[in-house]
């Protein structure tokens, strides 16, 4: 029996007995731990078994303390046994490993010879190495050491060869660095590890890259060029075009070429967008909330999964083009893995593969992108924090990903919800975002969405809805938004008249259908629209050239030989 095969045993006592038997020393490792034990040890231990427990196939490797090394007998331990002191451990792993991983679960055994803390570790991600405080470790037996190169390469995907962004460059050496990246590579690599920046400056640079995962063999790979190469050193990526490119696309026009060292470069791209500050009225008041444009660390984290996900064997660059009212990115390349965007951002799916698994570790260790998926999430949550549109993803064609951020609002009425509900569950957000672009949410986020009155109108044809006050409970506010749902009903009839002459009154009642709140009686309904039609006919936007029974309405006053 393997230690796989009792993961699925629902008692941690259970659990317990199937290890103890099923001795497996290199994803298995016990501790005697009598009073305390070093976390700098645990993080290592950690790395070692979640790298092992890859390399083995199975989802789970295990840590025991309280159990003697040698007997493999419950012996005790008063190791993290305070209050709360799970949860920081769990949340002080996290920092230090290059995945942001942690524990899958923590569980305490009260045995009869002692206390007993089993340590479930989860098994690294597919094409990843999992490395604490950015040193990979594993396992010889029962020893701890240094990862392998041949673990490490069995673990990024059993073939090197396969991820182009991995493969060595033979003339390359660190003259081929730029020394601005390498000096931002260590800072970053010392912001991401919590490791001082004296201590990472006392390395040399062949050790700062090998730890960063940049070479192979003492080799730099493609991914460090691609990173932190000097302009220079774009010739050695023969056969390919390494470069992001800005394109201006508004009533100006323009253009830039940026390549390697993609550390820096990719800032230097961001900053050619014209990012100036939006203006939006809070609903119900005169309050004016400025925001920019575009959200710096948002653009740079699409930017940087554009550089992690990219096909550069292909030979197509990144574009990054610039509109009046939003910027889309385009690369060559795939990172969904078969499931939608809402999975990633509502953080019920975490990526298990990567395109350039090698570049996507280097990336992480450098703090340029997470590697579990977050990512997503922050662009998110920041286009939510400035009540603009969320994020599109789309999938064009075959490996091709575009992705759009707006500027620019798309309903009033779904930025003015948004002002006014700030606590609203991201997953309600997403379908409110989907509702206001036209496009169909489930029946259950429909009927949750309806019961919050953040949307109104029949099914299918819902939409945002427009009175922000009736939630509030506020009559003034519900006030200003049946006046904004009153005009817009009104244009809905002059563009009616405009576009295709006068009007019968079914005619009206047609367009204006999915427009007026569908919980109203069909009486209601009619009632509805004949005000609307009066107060446009007293305002002389619109008056009757036919008669009670069959009215054209059209455009304009009333003649004055008709008026009373």
């Amino acid at each position: 029996m393997s230690a796989s095969d009792t993961s699925s045993s629902p008692r941690p006592e259970d659990l317990l007995d199937g290890l103890l038997v099923a001795w497996e020393g290199e994803v298995l490792e016990c501790k005697h731990a009598e009073n305390s034990y070093d976390l700098d040890k645990l993080g290592k231990y950690f790395s070692a078994l979640s790298n092992e427990a890859a390399l083995h196939g199975i989802q789970s490797a295990w840590m025991l303390l309280g159990i003697d090394d040698r007997s493999r007998s419950v012996v005790g331990t008063r190791a993290f046994s305070r209050p709360g002191q799970s949860n920081d451990l769990k949340q002080k792993i996290a920092e230090h490993t290059s995945t942001k991983g942690t524990f899958r679960g923590i569980h305490e055994v009260h045995h009869p010879k002692g206390r007993v803390l089993m340590l479930e570790i989860p098994a690294a991600p597919r094409g990843q190495a999992v490395a604490w405080k950015g040193h990979a470790y594993g396992r010889s037996g029962e020893s701890l050491g240094a990862l392998p190169l041949d673990k490490f390469d069995e673990l990024r995907g059993h073939d090197p060869r396969g991820d182009w962004t991995a493969q060595t460059v033979p003339d390359a050496t660190i003259a081929d660095l730029d020394p601005a990246a390498l000096a931002a590579a260590r800072e970053g690599f010392s912001s991401q590890h919590s490791i001082p920046r004296e201590e990472i400056d006392d390395w040399s640079d062949d050790e700062f890259l090998a730890r960063a995962h940049l070479t192979q063999q003492g080799k730099l790979t493609r991914s460090a060029l691609l990173l932190l190469g000097a302009p220079s050193s774009a010739g050695l990526l023969t056969g390919v075009s390494v470069q992001i490119s800005w394109v201006l696309d508004a009533e100006e026009r323009a253009y830039e070429h940026f390549g390697p060292p993609f550390l820096l470069n990719t800032t230097k791209a961001y900053e050619r967008i014209r990012n100036f500050q939006v203006r939006m009225l809070q609903p119900g008041t005169l309050i004016q909330t400025e925001v920019p444009k575009y959200d710096r660390d948002a653009v740079l984290e699409a930017i940087h999964n554009c550089v992690a996900h990219a096909d550069w064997a292909s030979g197509a660059r990144i574009a990054l083009r610039e509109h009046s009212d939003r910027i889309v990115l385009e690369n060559a390349g795939s990172f969904i893995e078969g499931a939608s965007v809402e999975d990633y951002v509502i953080g019920q799916r975490v990526p298990s593969r990567y395109r350039n698994p090698h570049l996507v570790e280097a990336m992480v260790s450098l703090n340029m992108i997470d590697s579990i998926g977050y990512g997503l999430r922050r662009i998110h949550d920041s286009q939510r924090k400035r009540f603009l549109p969320l994020p599109d993803y789309e999938f064009p064609r075959d490996n091709e990903v575009r992705t759009t951020i707006y500027s620019r609002v798309i309903d009033q009425n779904y930025s003015e919800q948004l002002m006014a509900h700030t606590d609203l569950d991201l997953a309600d957000v997403l379908a409110l975002d989907r509702v206001q672009k036209g496009l169909q949410i489930a029946t259950e986020a429909r009927a949750r969405l309806r019961r919050a009155r953040l949307i109104e109108g029949r099914a299918p044809h819902v939409r945002v809805s427009s009175t922000v006050a009736v939630a509030a409970g506020t009559e003034a506010e519900y006030v200003q938004a049946r006046a904004t749902e009153n005009a817009h009903l009104a244009q809905l009839v002059k563009n009616l008249i405009t576009q295709f002459g006068p009007a019968s009154r079914k005619q009206i009642d047609r367009v204006l259908d999915r427009y007026v709140d569908e919980n109203l009686t069909e009486s209601q309904r009619r009632a509805r629209v004949s005000n609307l039609l009066t107060r446009m006919r007293k305002a002389g936007t619109i008056h009757n050239a036919g008669s009670q029974q069959q009215p054209r309405w059209v455009l304009g006053p009333e003649p004055p030989d008709t008026q009373t």
